[in-house]
Order: C-alpha cells, then structure tokens, then sequence
C-alpha cells in the first residue's frame, strides 16, 4: 500500500485531464486493454457492457462508471449511445504530459510504470467500485458534464473550470466511500502538515493537545512521533520558530517589542525577553543594536 503521508508530500491531488469528449456512437467495442489513469465514464444514453478485472457490469442511462489505473478492462456499446467520458490524473505526476489513454491490446504497462497513477483503493484503504452510486447523483452528473463542455475549449479560464470541477469529482467520490472507513491515523511522514500550520498561527496560544487532534492521535503518541520526526518535542519546535520569527521582526521592521512579542505567540513582554535570551543569548534590546 503507498504511505499516504508520502503520497500527500510527493503527489498531492492535482486532477489532470488528459482527454474527454461526449463520444456519441453506434454500437462499439475498445478491447481489453490497462490504464494508466482513470476513466469516468457517464452512460447518458443507451446500455454499455464494461468487464473490468474479469467482472461484467451492465450500464444504462444514468450510470457512472470509474475505472481505476492498471484494470484490466473490455468496452462495449452494445445500443447507439451516448458516453461523454474523461481520462485523468488525480495524483501529481511530474511526467503527466507524457502519459496518454492507453490503446487496445495495451494490456503490460511494465514499459510505462513511471507513469502509472496509484489506485484510490490503495491510497486509502477504501473500496471504490467500478460502478459508482453517487450520493448526489444530479449534482455529480452535472458537475461531470460541466466538465466535460469546459474542456472541450482551449482558452485557460475554461480549462481552469474543467480542473475545478474534476477536484469536485475526485473530493466527492473520496468523502463518500472514505466516510464508511475509520479515518487513516498519519505516520510520522505525515506530519509536512506542521511547519506551515504553525507558522500561519504562530500568534495563537496553541496547545500539543489541538495538535493532536489534528493529526488524528492521542497526545501522548503524537508527541512521540512529533520527536521522532523532529528530534524535540513540540513546544521546543514551536518556541524556535516563534524565537527565529521574532529575531526576523527585529532585524527588518521597527515594530515595538511588546508587538512582536504578539506576533510571535509570546503571553506577554517578559515572557518574550526571558525565552529570547535563553536561545540567543542576548535581550530583544541588546539584539536590535547589533543591527
């Protein structure tokens, strides 16, 4: 299974679109043939027969189907139909200009593993099947063909909403099959979270207990893990990034002491200068004439 704390810090979800059309046909067939990203499939009008990893589906209007990266998958259109579809990244691949919608008989991806998408499923610990039953199915349905329609122009407002409107796919099929699982407990790997979460409320008196429940672990174990990470303990890590923002207020602005003591998290004034002297060896005063 890929370590969900790495995946978050190498591949973030950025949805990609690589290809989607409304693929208005007459009865039709795409053999067998393995993914390298995933296939939405909306069944508008008429009845499919999709074998996806050796199990026959059977769709008629109104059903979607996702298929997953490295499915061993047969296509068909057993009527006229209507199937506006869209290949995707859901996960950032550096490389994602050089993938493509594999072609029939393109059964060995040994050759193109690079650029092979990591399945939902193994992400997360979830089970997301090939036939999905949206929660909102109007909703969703509607979503997908706006999608759809702003990819079909090329201008970058227009694809911008394509990949906004995919985001809302990808969030909506996640929430809906994560919620039925115990939620995922991040490994130490997960914590990139940290430095920005803090610095962004470095001024608010913030407790390893709201950290904790952040990071989905009792306080105790995050602490451990926050060490193991970091090689100190929380409050140490914290009080050197308030220390380190305050040594910057004092060497670029001319903010009064007692305001960079609040920016920086600090109860009060005395606070500040006891901890700053501690970690430089000098008061916030003596600091600044060094300037």
């Amino acid at each position: 299974m890929y370590d969900l704390g790495e995946l978050i810090a190498e591949k973030p979800i950025v949805p990609y679109i690589r290809e989607c059309d409304y693929a208005v046909r007459k009865s039709w067939v795409m053999p067998e043939r393995r993914l390298l990203d995933y296939l939405l499939v909306y069944v508008q009008d008429g009845r499919c027969r999709f074998k996806v990893d050796g199990i026959d589906y059977n769709f008629r209007d109104g059903d979607f189907c996702l298929i997953q990266p490295g499915s061993l998958n047969l296509l068909e259109g057993l009527t006229d139909t209507v199937t506006p579809f869209a290949h995707m990244d859901i996960f950032y691949q550096p490389e994602r200009e050089q993938s493509f919608p594999t072609r029939a008989g393109q059964i060995d991806l040994s050759p193109y593993s690079n650029l092979l998408q990591p399945r939902l499923n193994d992400v997360y610990g979830i089970e997301v099947p090939v036939r999905l039953q949206p929660q909102h199915p109007v909703k969703f349905r509607d979503t997908f063909l706006h999608l759809v329609e702003c990819w079909q122009h090329r201008e970058p407002l227009m694809q911008l909403k394509a990949q906004h409107a995919a985001t809302e796919l990808v969030m909506a099929v996640i929430e809906e099959h994560q919620a039925v699982h115990q939620p995922m407990r991040p490994s130490p790997q997960s914590f990139n979270w940290i430095m920005p979460y803090l610095s962004l409320h470095l001024d608010e008196p913030l407790s390893i207990r709201e950290m904790a429940k952040r990071a989905n672990l009792s306080p105790s174990r995050f602490s451990a893990l926050f060490r193991q990470r970091f090689g100190m303990a929380p409050y140490q890590y914290l009080l050197e990034l308030r220390v380190s923002h305050a040594k910057e207020l004092i060497e670029t602005t001319e903010l009064s002491q007692e305001e960079i003591a609040s920016y920086c998290g600090f109860a009060n004034i005395h606070h500040f200068s006891k901890a700053f002297k501690k970690k430089t060896g000098r008061p916030p005063g003596a600091f600044r004439r060094l300037r």
